[in-house]
C-alpha cells in the first residue's frame, strides 16, 4: 500500500512539474517578423489615408462682382455639390478674389476668415467667419446664420446683413482664431 501511495505521489509531481520551453526568438525568426509586420502597417497605414482623402476637398471660389459685392461659390464633387453661390448683400469686399481648396488646415481665404476646421476625413467641416456672417461647410447640410440649408447644385443663396446673428461670433474655447 505504501508503494502504491509513493507512485501516485510521483505520479501528481510529474503531472505538475514545468518543464522548460524552449522557446527563443532567433535571428531567423526576426528576419521573417520584420516584413510581415512592416506589410501590415503599410497596409493599414495607407488604407487609412485612403479613406481620409477619398472623396476630397471643399473647393472654394471668392469672387466680387462690379459693384464689389462679395460671392462665395462652393462645390464639392463627390458630395455631388457644384457651384453653389453665397451672395453677401450690402457688403463690400474689392478685389477678393481666389480659390482655396481645403485639403489643409489653415489656408487663407481672400475675405473674411475661417474659424474652425476639422479636415481628418475630407471633405471635412469648415466653418467662416465671413463679413459678420457665420457659414459652415458640412458633408450633410450648409449652415449660415445658424440655419440649416440643403446642398443644392447652382443654387443661389442671398445673405442681407439682417440676416447675421445678433451676438458676434467667438472664438472656440481652448484656442485662437
Amino acid at each position: 500500500m505504501a508503494a502504491a501511495g509513493v507512485a501516485c505521489e510521483n505520479l501528481v509531481r510529474a503531472r505538475y512539474v514545468p518543464t522548460a520551453m524552449n522557446f527563443s526568438i532567433t535571428p531567423k525568426s526576426l528576419a521573417w517578423l520584420f516584413p510581415v509586420v512592416l506589410a501590415f502597417y503599410l497596409v493599414i497605414f495607407y488604407g487609412i489615408e485612403y479613406a481620409r482623402h477619398r472623396k476630397g476637398p471643399w473647393q472654394v471660389e471668392f469672387q466680387s462682382d462690379a459693384d464689389g459685392i462679395p460671392v462665395m461659390v462652393v462645390s464639392q464633387p463627390r458630395l455631388g455639390v457644384k457651384e453653389m453661390k453665397l451672395v453677401f448683400h450690402n457688403e463690400h469686399a474689392n478685389h477678393a478674389t481666389g480659390h482655396v481648396a481645403f485639403d489643409q488646415v489653415k489656408r487663407p481665404v481672400p475675405f473674411g476668415k475661417v474659424i474652425y476646421e476639422d479636415l481628418t476625413f475630407l471633405p471635412g467641416v469648415v466653418t467662416f467667419d465671413l463679413l459678420g456672417h457665420e457659414i459652415e461647410l458640412l458633408p450633410r447640410v450648409l449652415i449660415a446664420d445658424k440655419k440649416e440649408i440643403p446642398w443644392r447644385s447652382g443654387a443661389v443663396l442671398d445673405l442681407w446683413p439682417t440676416n447675421k446673428p445678433a451676438q458676434p461670433l467667438r472664438p472656440p474655447k481652448g484656442g485662437a482664431w
